[in-house]
């Protein structure tokens, strides 16, 4: 949730809406499907410059004490700009939500070794946060996958840091400076774009695997993490690059699970200055017409196959969740003048999960009990 997102309420009672954000004269249907010539590389550059916005975004979050990220500023590659408290807020709900997922999933017992693929990693920094605040959980593998330009800037900042490189051990990287392999980390270069189709008739050869996956085990119990990435993509090519995952890299018999984390809501007339805002930047949301709702998403995740089980919860309801120890704990950071703006700007997001156990008998089938225990009260209770 970057400042340049918020809608201008004072305009919104009036009825206007023109967007606060910057930019001027760009048309909301620009496409952002992978095209050819210097348009459409353009368009990808404006799409994977957000990535500095979420990471100036958590820094601001970590500077004012929302929660502990030591290697937020090691990404920063631009100015740090302080952050409006309601973004700093959203920032905090949506990294606790996400986080408690995340460890629910990799502490639960398991005789086989866990397995997290983040789609459009960017300069995130979870695989550090985990590996430094729970050295108690058992050893797991840790894939981030983004453009090239985005995982030779993070290689990049790795290799800069001491303490980051001291946390790999040991790692190597690929000639070009766009991969990176440990024994439990890896960069991996790609566009979800580029994934192939899964065969649209039975009996059909499974396609070739791309080789920046190699490095997935798909006989591991897995996870998969969409932080806005999918959003970026046509609806085909969301669905497609996840289809890819469900479909033909893990067999239906190896346990599975996505998280989700978008906007919702864009016909209502915040969602629809939020939108104008994104843009007025160049970035158009494409999957958010379709999975505009958290029904939507839920739905979207029963498609996918995760029919086990799904959730969807706004950052909203999440921030409800939060344990009134800690709410006290992060109501004393910033001064919440905005309480208006900060419901209806955590209204428009949510978190949305799914997840498989397997049909067959191998290992991990409990791997989502904790997810479970939670279905009826969505995230239970977040305690930060």
């Amino acid at each position: 949730m970057a400042a340049s997102q918020i809608p201008n309420l004072s305009l919104l009672r009036r009825g206007h809406g023109r967007p606060l954000g910057r930019g001027r004269g760009v048309q909301p249907n620009i496409p952002t499907t992978a095209t050819s010539g210097e348009d459409g590389l353009a368009k990808d550059k404006i799409i994977q410059q957000t990535d500095q916005d979420a990471t100036v975004s958590r820094l601001s979050a970590v500077e004012a004490g929302y929660f502990d990220d030591p290697f937020a500023k090691l990404f920063v590659t631009s100015e740090a700009q302080r952050r409006f408290p309601i973004i700093n807020r959203g920032t905090y709900v949506r990294t606790a939500a996400i986080d408690k997922l995340i460890l629910s999933f990799l502490a639960e017992p398991c005789p086989a070794q866990k397995q997290i693929i983040s789609l459009g990693a960017g300069s995130d920094t979870r695989y550090f946060r985990i590996m430094t605040h729970h050295p108690q959980l058992p050893p797991f593998a840790y894939h981030e996958l983004d453009f090239p330009s985005n995982t030779s800037q993070k290689i990049a900042a790795i290799s800069r840091s001491s303490r980051l490189r001291d946390l790999l051990s040991s790692f190597t990287v690929s000639q070009d400076g766009t991969a990176l392999d440990s024994a439990t980390f890896h960069i991996s270069p790609i566009d979800l774009r580029t994934l192939p189709l899964f065969p649209s008739k039975s009996g059909e050869t499974l396609p070739a695997r791309p080789e920046a996956l190699n490095a997935i085990n798909p006989a591991l119990p897995s996870l998969l993490i969409s932080e806005c990435c999918l959003i970026y993509l046509s609806p085909q090519a969301a669905d497609n690059a996840i289809f890819y995952f469900t479909r033909c890299l893990f067999p239906s018999s190896i346990p599975l699970g996505l998280i989700l984390y978008e906007p919702i809501s864009p016909h209502d007339a915040f969602g629809k200055v939020m939108v104008s805002n994104l843009a007025a930047r160049g970035i158009v949301l494409q999957t958010l017409k379709r999975y505009g709702s958290l029904e939507a998403q839920k739905e979207r995740l029963r498609m996918y196959g995760f029919s086990e089980g799904e959730e969807a919860s706004t950052v909203d309801d999440i921030w409800e969740m939060v344990g009134e120890v800690e709410k006290e704990r992060v109501a004393v950071l910033e001064m919440m003048d905005e309480v208006e703006e900060w419901r209806l700007l955590a209204g428009h997001y949510c978190v949305a999960w799914g997840w498989r156990s397997g049909n067959g008998d191998g290992d991990g089938k409990g791997v989502w009990d904790g997810w479970k225990s939670g279905r009826d009260t969505g995230l239970a209770k977040l305690t930060g």
